[in-house]
């Protein structure tokens, strides 16, 4: 009945607000998670900085605050009493033992999270937040009623107890670590007769060559983790013979789900996000680069996140044709991390976004299973490729000198053919590896 309730409130609020009612929600949310960490959380309360807020300027106007703010005052911060160096020794040998199902001293679900930058990041989610999981799942998970009864199959490195907890009638999960064989897969796919198979792109990429040993016919793919490009989607659509989906969740909070139109809306009943420009100026018009991302999770008070910095860069895009206000994103670009810097024929930086780079190679030839690039200098690449079959990657190299150079950018580009296999490691995979830092 709770999972109905949850359901029943969730879609509501994205079919039925208006902008104005959205916004009113959001800003009655923030007032109601200032107040509440004034009280429960040392580390808010003693910072003089956060105050009640009563207008959309006193929020503006609040710190903002990473990882490394969050796991230094872990301790304090959050309002469940847990202790960083107890939590993360918890978390460690859930890892080493590969035992990811229970709660943390009966009450919590931890999640670690190495982040691009390597940086451990404890995360905290509640059981009476997981218990809740399925009516959410089919609200925002992107599995709709009318994909009922659904068999899933779920990939991804580790699997945790929220996760178990989606199960409920007419939702089975499975469980595959991306490590798993694809043999196995193959064989759990068939046995179990799955329906929807959720993994990362990555994780599909490397099913492309076997999807014809599929038995059972999938009613939708839905991707996570990392950035499905358009290219990526058309070969899945094409190969699985299926839709493929998107959602957008983060360590931090589920950011982003479909609609009934397959167009990503934000979460905007779980979570405010801030997307500014490259000159700092909020976002509020679509098409426009956000560099800048920051995430408060309306509804985790174990661990409250307010104005956390995400490294993410989107786009929002116009009104979708469903009805919803809730705000849509155009395309995830990826992390700023990711991005590319070459010379311009004045001899200054010039950037090149990751995902436009990766539309490049992927559109050259369906023979490019997987790949990688590597910068460790301005103009320098390293492009390591996994190929399918025979194929001159002259060929590849030719077609990005000639984007790049439309848009009067140099390169140096070298291009090494290997297996490239996902990280065994506690790492997602990564397309884009740069050591070049600058701020655009």
């Amino acid at each position: 009945m709770q999972a109905i309730r949850d359901f029943r409130y969730l879609t509501h609020n994205r079919n039925k607000l208006s902008a104005e009612q959205v916004q009113a929600l959001q800003f009655k949310e923030l007032q109601q998670l200032l107040e509440f960490v004034k009280e429960n959380s040392p580390f808010y309360r003693d910072d003089a900085r956060y105050q009640p807020i009563k207008t959309w300027d006193d929020f503006y106007h609040l710190p903002t605050m990473n990882k490394s703010i969050m796991m230094e005052n872990f301790s304090t911060l959050n309002t469940c009493g847990l202790q960083k160096d107890e939590t993360m020794a918890y978390a460690l040998e859930k890892e080493k033992n590969k035992d990811y199902l229970g709660y943390y001293k009966g009450e919590y679900v931890i999640g670690l999270s190495s982040g691009t930058s390597g940086n451990k990041g404890l995360f905290i989610t509640p059981k009476s937040m997981t218990k809740r999981l399925p009516g959410v799942f089919l609200a925002r998970g992107g599995v709709m009623i009318s994909d009922l009864p659904a068999r899933i199959l779920f990939c991804l490195r580790v699997f945790s107890q929220g996760f178990q907890d989606i199960n409920a009638p007419l939702l089975k999960l499975t469980y595959a670590s991306t490590m798993t064989p694809v043999e196995t897969l193959i064989s759990m796919m068939n046995a179990k007769k799955i329906n929807i198979l959720m993994a990362p792109p990555s994780m599909l990429r490397v099913l492309l060559p076997h999807a014809h040993r599929i038995k059972y016919p999938l009613k939708k793919i839905i991707t996570y983790a990392e950035v499905l490009s358009p290219a990526d989607r058309a070969q899945f659509s094409s190969v699985f013979h299926t839709k493929i989906i998107e959602i957008y969740q983060a360590s931090e909070g589920q950011i982003g789900s479909p609609c009934k139109n397959g167009k990503m809306h934000i979460n905007e009943d779980l979570v405010f996000v801030e997307i500014y420009d490259e000159h700092n100026h909020l976002i509020q018009e679509p098409h426009v680069v956000g560099h800048h991302m920051l995430v408060t999770n309306l509804i985790n008070r174990a661990q409250p996140l307010i104005r956390y910095e995400m490294n993410d860069m989107i786009v929002l895009d116009e009104p979708c044709s469903c009805g919803s206000s809730f705000r849509t994103i155009e395309k995830i670009i990826g992390r700023r991390d990711d991005n590319l810097w070459f010379f311009d024929e004045k001899k200054q930086p010039h950037i090149v976004y990751a995902d436009l780079f990766a539309r490049w190679i992927i559109t050259e030839s369906d023979l490019i299973r997987e790949f990688q690039v590597i910068q460790t200098e301005i103009s320098q690449l390293t492009i390591r490729v996994d190929l399918l079959g025979p194929y001159d990657v002259n060929c590849l190299k030719e077609r990005l000198l000639r984007e790049l150079h439309e848009l009067h950018a140099e390169a140096t580009i070298t291009i090494e053919e290997t297996p490239l296999d996902l990280p065994r490691d506690a790492n997602k995979f990564k397309r884009f590896i740069s050591h070049v830092k600058i701020n655009p």
